[in-house]
């Protein structure tokens, strides 16, 4: 049982939401998702994830706990099975709908870290970053891209912005960094 000193201090710690693969099963993109778990330990926040346990986001979950993270799983009920579910999470919550899950990662979380991952990935950073530059929320938003995962996607983002779709204010939403230690500067909020 976790004592209510413990849970409190949980309950204060700066959140970092972690967007990442639940498919990948390349090892240098597993041992990333394991430091990036290891750094949120090390630094003393909570860990906000998707909830599963398989692949990078299982790998981020299990370095953050082992570092001392207290971490927070957020998985809709239908991928459950298929996820495997964090069941070692200090907090699961099980939702109905990915709307639902979405939400609750939102709110729980005082910054967004995207790594390499797919689609679903991409529609949660997305969400992140336009929620941030509509006003919906004041939370830093980065991607470490260490192995160019996502130069293709900002090379077209730049195209947008050369082309007027994409403004000033938008692209100050984000940090899109190759450097670790610079993508977590970017989410610390006393750097």
């Amino acid at each position: 049982m976790v004592s209510d000193n413990v849970s409190a201090a949980a309950e204060r710690a700066f959140a970092v939401c972690v967007y990442c693969s639940a498919s990948s099963l390349d090892p240098a993109q597993l041992e990333l998702a394991a430091q990036v778990g290891s750094e949120i330990g090390r630094r003393g926040w909570r860990l906000v994830s998707g909830g599963g346990n398989v692949s990078m986001m299982g790998a981020v979950a299990r370095a953050a706990r082992a570092a001392g993270a207290h971490t927070i799983g957020v998985i809709p009920k239908h991928l459950v099975h298929k996820e495997m579910a964090d069941v070692d999470a200090d907090e699961l919550i099980v939702t109905d709908t990915m709307r639902e899950r979405k939400q609750i990662m939102e709110d729980r979380a005082d910054a967004f870290l995207t790594l390499p991952g797919g689609i679903g990935t991409l529609e949660e950073f997305f969400e992140a970053w336009t929620g941030g530059y509509l006003g919906q929320h004041g939370k830093p938003v980065v991607v470490l891209d260490l192995d160019d995962h996502y130069r293709g996607l900002f090379a077209w983002i730049d195209e947008l912005y050369g082309r007027g779709f994409v403004g000033d204010q938008a692209m100050d939403w984000i940090t899109v960094t190759k450097d670790f230690a610079e993508a977590f500067d970017a989410l610390d909020p006393t750097f």
